[in-house]
């Protein structure tokens, strides 16, 4: 019999499991983050909160980052990952949903959530990637991919298609630009974008330091 709770715990474990080396920033404790701020907005914004919290919690479980830009695996893992504990479609489509259309795709991309749920989740993950989590997570994935982590003839692209981002190679100090500042703007939620002012406020506090350490004014 399908039990909610029950199958949140297991997927709770699985991930944990899947997830628990990753150091790329995208470890089971990024996770483990968006999923809290996600019950915390879901209770906020009268959202569902079995469909958001398994989102939350699979949003990542194959991220298109390290399967060489498919973006399509993602929801097929949690899509099997749900059928095998016999959710049914109610639960399992709208959490394939947000799975397959959560993730930013570049400046010039829109990237709209159809749901409530969707909207919260989304929310959650890209608080996850600004404020203080956002920059250490940076620049762990800098390093994962082997970036530098600035480079001062290297600018910004605002790329315009998910193609062209998907392809982008450039130094950590661009991903301000090229996506973690442009979030505030783009969060869906009154609650989510509450949360996000202070955040974003501790990025242009820590850029504003970085640059002065670079031109050893500080």
């Amino acid at each position: 019999m399908f039990s909610a709770d029950n199958i949140i715990e297991q997927t709770r474990q699985y991930v944990e499991v899947q997830l628990a080396d990753d150091g790329s920033g995208h470890d089971w404790w990024h996770i483990y983050r968006v999923w809290i701020l996600s019950v915390k907005l879901a209770e906020a914004e009268g959202a569902d909160r079995t469909v958001t919290e398994l989102a939350a919690l699979l949003h990542d479980i194959a991220d298109w980052k390290f399967h060489d830009g498919d973006d399509t695996i993602g929801p097929k893992k949690a899509r099997q990952w749900l059928e095998k504990l016999g959710a049914d479609s109610s639960t399992i489509d709208p959490v394939c949903e947000i799975v397959s259309t959560l993730s930013f795709k570049g400046a010039g991309v829109s990237t709209p959530m159809r749901t409530l749920e969707g909207k919260v989740v989304q929310d959650a993950d890209r608080l996850d990637a600004i404020g203080a989590q956002g920059i250490a997570r940076t620049f762990a994935y800098g390093g994962h991919k082997n970036r530098l982590i600035y480079h001062p003839d290297q600018k910004p692209v605002l790329h315009q298609s998910f193609a062209d981002y998907k392809k982008n190679d450039g130094h950590s100090i661009n991903h301000f630009y090229e996506k973690l500042l442009l979030l505030k703007d783009r969060m869906n939620t009154a609650t989510g974008k509450k949360m996000a002012e202070e955040r974003h406020l501790f990025m242009q506090q820590f850029l504003d330091q970085f640059f002065r350490e670079w031109d050893g004014e500080a």
